[in-house]
């Protein structure tokens, strides 16, 4: 795993060979690959579903299972529609076109959300979207993460055999790149701010993204890179048809590793090149054989719940609002001119506020509908 002889391994371990800080790296990554917390693991990152009804109220109640009284509602959406519930991550979108439907859009902290509120409701994913296909659902977008805790995948590695030709792919499309230069005080002593590589075109059902999560991580919320507990992340964005036929293998077999490494075998895989043979014949890349599956314990799809919280309000505050909150301060301490309490005397809490301020101080076994409550002709709205 670590790509050296045991011979040279005994040589370490003996002490006749000194270890260098490359090759003690290689040695832990190689380590991590046993670790029987997964080197590997698999979860929903994107979820996009369309319902050809004009009810959005039922597909909360009965489809979500969320009491609406505790979302917040706008009379504006993405995607051209007209008005959207929300709270935290989990949105849903409705218009006046019948054509467009009901909308529900669960990005990556949206999907963890909803996690929680199933675990609350004792419903899996494939609970989840077996529902939805009944209810008349039609899946817009999908998309499967392999999360990379060990750095396995070494993408500039892999961005290398791209370039050498020892990626055999039915895609024609390729784009990697490096975010340029970091510009933010802290990340000044690092040079770029990760990879990123796609694989097939972004305008077609399916493409892959592979990127360095750990430096994402480290860009978003300062989380240094030694302590990101993902790496590297494989993604699978799948789009329309691609996405129904993803859903129906999942339900079908209820085997997500099954249904994410056969779209990832179906497109691509990485060899190492033998000169004096054809590509035919080259051998597949030992790390790429063992991320899809080779020697390697199996993958289950992993669920994060995460409830909804005020972190990326929290940050901004954080960054943007608390040093100037701070400079009032000392101002009224040395002057004892105190304009945040004048400026405090006149605010006043917007019914969005109020609404945020509930869904913060309620329990997720409160924002969940039982059983008895979806049976109820109308749960109301806040």
């Amino acid at each position: 795993m670590a790509g050296i002889s045991r011979e040279h391994l005994n040589r370490i371990e003996s002490g006749k060979v000194s270890l260098t800080l490359e090759m003690k790296e290689k040695l832990l990554v190689a380590l991590e690959k046993f670790n029987p917390d997964e080197p590997l693991f698999l979860l929903f990152d994107y979820v996009r579903i369309r319902f050809p009804t004009m009810d959005i109220k039922h597909i909360i109640k009965d489809v979500l299972r969320l009491n609406i009284q505790y979302m917040l509602h706008e009379d504006w959406a993405y995607f051209s529609y007209t008005e959207q519930y929300y709270i935290g991550d989990v949105f849903v979108y409705t218009s006046d076109d019948e054509e467009k439907g009901v909308l529900l859009e669960l990005k990556g902290k949206g999907c963890r959300q909803m996690e929680s509120y199933l675990l609350a409701q004792e419903r899996s994913w494939y609970d989840f979207l077996m529902d939805c296909l009944v209810e008349g659902g039609i899946m817009k977008r999908l998309d499967l993460a392999i999360n990379d805790r060990t750095g396995i995948l070494n993408i500039p590695e892999l961005i290398e055999k791209c370039k050498n030709d020892e990626c055999i792919s039915v895609f024609r499309h390729f784009r990697f790149y490096a975010s340029g230069e970091i510009s933010h005080q802290r990340e000044r002593n690092h040079k770029e701010m990760g990879t990123t590589m796609y694989i097939g075109s972004m305008k077609s059902e399916v493409y892959f993204c592979i990127y360095e999560k750990n430096y994402e991580q480290y860009i978003k919320a300062g989380v240094p890179l030694e302590e990101a507990p993902v790496k590297n992340r494989f993604e699978i964005r799948l789009k329309n048809e691609r996405a129904y036929y993803a859903v129906r293998d999942l339900l079908t077999y209820y085997d997500a590793e099954r249904t994410a490494f056969s779209i990832i075998n179906r497109y691509v895989r990485f060899v190492d090149k033998e000169e004096n043979k054809p590509v035919s014949e080259w051998k597949l890349n030992e790390k790429w054989a063992w991320f899809i599956g080779e020697g390697r314990p199996p993958l289950k799809l992993t669920t994060k719940p995460e409830p909804y919280t005020l972190g990326k309000t929290l940050r901004w505050i954080s960054r943007q609002v608390d040093p100037t909150l701070l400079m009032l301060e000392e101002i009224a301490k040395k002057t004892g001119v105190n304009y945040l309490k004048e400026i405090r005397q006149y605010t006043k809490l917007t019914e969005k506020h109020e609404q945020i301020i509930r869904q913060q101080t309620t329990t997720i076994e409160e924002i969940v509908l039982s059983d008895e409550e979806r049976n109820k002709e109308d749960v109301g709205v806040f």
